[in-house]
């Protein structure tokens, strides 16, 4: 049986997500096995870290879930938007392993509520623009996994980069 349009949406943000994907690592594997000081390290002190990365990619999956959805109100974990300061990763700083555990369930959890509201999505509409927006499901559906593929290699720089001083 053919695959509809929105289980194939589905399947390209899970492959950015969980993988396995033919490009490399998805974004949780180019995240698997960092400790909290590891993901709060700098490549230099202007830069951001692993974990503000993670923490990002959560932000824009609740946002185009948001979108998706028409909503306006701002409910995601953190006041802001885009970028959010996480632990430095500095010796005298110690990261918590428990707050880096509770920002990796929140980009988990993110990623399946944003799922969720893809997989209600009437198929006549993902190519007409979204309530209060000028863009269309589908674009942002897929702008979204790619931006997961995007950072997952962004974050696997990172790590070579942080992690083998």
């Amino acid at each position: 049986m053919e695959k509809s349009q929105v289980e194939l949406l589905i399947e390209s943000l899970d492959e950015a997500f969980h993988g396995p994907a033919w490009h490399g690592p998805s974004l949780r594997i180019a995240l698997r096995g960092l400790t909290a000081r590891e993901a709060a390290a700098r490549p230099t002190k202007e830069r951001h870290n692993l974990w503000e990365l993670a923490v990002h990619c959560a932000y824009w999956k609740y946002a185009v879930q948001r979108r998706l959805l028409g909503k306006k109100e701002h409910t995601f974990a953190y006041p802001g938007h885009n970028f959010f300061a996480r632990p430095n990763g500095s010796k005298s700083a110690k990261p918590s392993e428990s707050d880096w555990k509770r920002d990796l369930a929140l980009l988990s959890k993110t990623h399946d509520d944003l799922c969720d509201t893809v997989s209600h999505l009437d198929e006549g509409e993902l190519d007409r623009p979204s309530r209060g927006s000028r863009q269309t499901p589908r674009f942002m559906i897929e702008g979204i996994a790619m931006h997961d593929v995007y950072h997952a290699g962004q974050i696997q720089l990172l790590r070579k980069l942080t992690l083998t001083k």
